[in-house]
């Protein structure tokens, strides 16, 4: 597959799921009903990264680095505010509670007839705060997603 836009990139928001300790897989997702979140201006990044854990070792005279727990990071997400949109109004209220949430990113780069490549993640909304900036600016919608799990990658796939 080769390179492709952002552009019609789609985010959507499931139900309450609670994060576990071992990682997802795309069948933990199936059951969910997605609400898209409309209006996107931006989806921010996400990924797996590790904490940096140091050793002085003295005999050695060196700095000794080892991974220690992994983050796949916070998702600003910003959204021209649309009040009537369910995915914006399910994000909201999401921010108000303290559950994860299931969400689902899909790209626009299905092969002719095939399926798209998807993301698949549990969240929190840490913050949805209004963005309003000066007189030639639409307002936004800053969501902020605190990943607590993996990111299940579904790659696009032909059609069948």
């Amino acid at each position: 597959m080769p390179v492709f836009a952002t552009a019609g990139a789609k985010l959507s928001i499931g139900s309450a799921l609670a994060a576990k300790t071992a990682d997802f897989v795309a069948s933990d997702f199936d059951s969910e009903t997605w609400t898209q979140i409309k209006e996107l201006e931006s989806l921010g990044s996400f990924g797996d990264t590790a904490q940096e854990i140091t050793f002085e070792s003295i005999s050695d005279l060196r700095t000794k680095r080892f991974k220690g727990t992994r983050s796949a990071g916070t998702m600003e997400v910003v959204c021209g505010i649309d009040y009537a949109d369910a995915g914006q109004l399910a994000a909201i209220a999401a921010e108000k509670t303290d559950d994860n949430y299931a969400f689902k990113l899909e790209f626009d780069d299905a092969p002719e007839g095939g399926t798209p490549s998807e993301r698949y993640f549990v969240a929190m909304v840490g913050g949805a705060s209004e963005q309003l900036d000066t007189a030639n600016n639409v307002m936004k919608l800053n969501l902020t997603l605190w990943i607590n799990s993996n990111v299940v990658r579904v790659n696009a796939a032909e059609a069948v």
